[in-house]
């Protein structure tokens, strides 16, 4: 090992009410195949909590931490982890905790919605992150002025995020491989039997038919290109002309794999959009059809109540 790399390296995660536990394992797991693959204990992790009590996970599982925000040690990274909500009760020292971190310059990570509590405490002004895709249509309308993109995770000079799950897996190997070398991280990807590192460029699944993994990469990026211009959609002959196909070739792409037509399938996206929108913001319903291309009020109650079985305002009645 490089002389420079014989001083270990710590990650402190901060662990908050129904953070979620495959997001954390999934992470520390990494690391400690890490060890074992380069021989040597070469990083060190620490839970944290706001008070040191226990904090119970999405599960139901109650874990054990070892330190407080008040006797926090020092650490390489500092992780906050939280999954099925960002509101919880110790949340106003957690926010002063995480300002003061930045204040001093400390690298700060995100795991699965992390980001959105970084973002409140002011640590992702003028950096990339990301989130998880269910959150990020709630976290791009909280904080427009953030770039939060659609990739699995992101690392931005003092910044790490991740979109949770196995996401975890890949931000840590990205870690491994800069520390070390590719080869150690192909190592230790290989003992979780993950079979591809994704890279910081690889975007989460998107729109209802999520895994387009295998399937034609001009049809990949034709979804992508919907995916990111869903206030104002694009054109069929537009998104053809930016793959080099035709319309006629391009419906055939969407029928063949996804068995829908462009149109259809656009629709859906945009619909799923709206659907994020009216469960995590209190947006008036006007703004959240403006916010997905549609410019009727009633055409856009119609097309949700016969994607989704109920109107928007039924949806936004369940929610809160």
């Amino acid at each position: 090992m490089p002389e420079a790399l014989k001083v270990s390296r710590t990650f402190a995660f901060l662990l908050v009410d129904k953070f979620p536990m495959f997001s954390l394992a999934a992470a520390i797991d990494t690391m400690r195949t890490a060890n074992r693959m380069a021989e040597e204990p070469f990083y060190g992790w620490t839970t944290v909590s706001a008070t040191g009590a226990p904090v119970t996970a999405s599960n139901g599982l109650q874990i054990n931490v070892q330190y407080s925000l008040a006797e926090l040690p020092a650490a390489d990274i500092f992780f906050i982890c939280a999954g099925l909500t960002t509101e919880f009760e110790e949340k106003p020292k957690v926010i002063a905790a995480l300002r003061n971190l930045g204040r001093r310059g400390a690298a700060l990570g995100g795991l699965n919605i992390g980001s959105y509590i970084l973002a409140e405490a002011g640590q992702l002004e003028g950096h990339r992150c990301t989130i998880h895709w269910e959150n990020r249509a709630g976290f791009q309308e909280r904080f427009p002025q953030i770039e939060c993109t659609g990739n699995v995770f992101e690392i931005d000079r003092k910044r790490y995020t991740c979109a949770g799950g196995t996401t975890s897996i890949d931000l840590m190997l990205e870690i491994i491989r800069q520390d070390f070398d590719p080869g150690l991280a192909n190592e230790v990807a290989n003992q979780f039997h993950h079979e591809r590192i994704r890279s910081q460029t690889d975007r989460q699944r998107i729109g209802p038919e999520r895994d387009l993994t295998g399937k034609s990469e001009k049809l990949r990026r034709i979804v992508e290109l919907m995916a990111d211009n869903l206030e104002q959609p694009k054109s069929a002959v537009r998104l053809a002309k930016a793959v080099g196909l035709s319309v006629r070739q391009v419906e055939r792409l969407f029928l063949r794999h996804l068995n829908m037509t462009p149109g259809r399938y656009y629709m859906s996206l945009r619909l799923e959009r709206a659907r994020e929108l009216l469960r995590q913001t209190h947006s008036p319903i006007l703004d959240v059809a403006l916010a997905t291309g549609f410019t009727s009020h009633s055409y856009f109650a119609q097309s949700y109540r016969a994607q989704f079985g109920r109107s928007p305002s039924d949806e936004r009645r369940t929610t809160y």
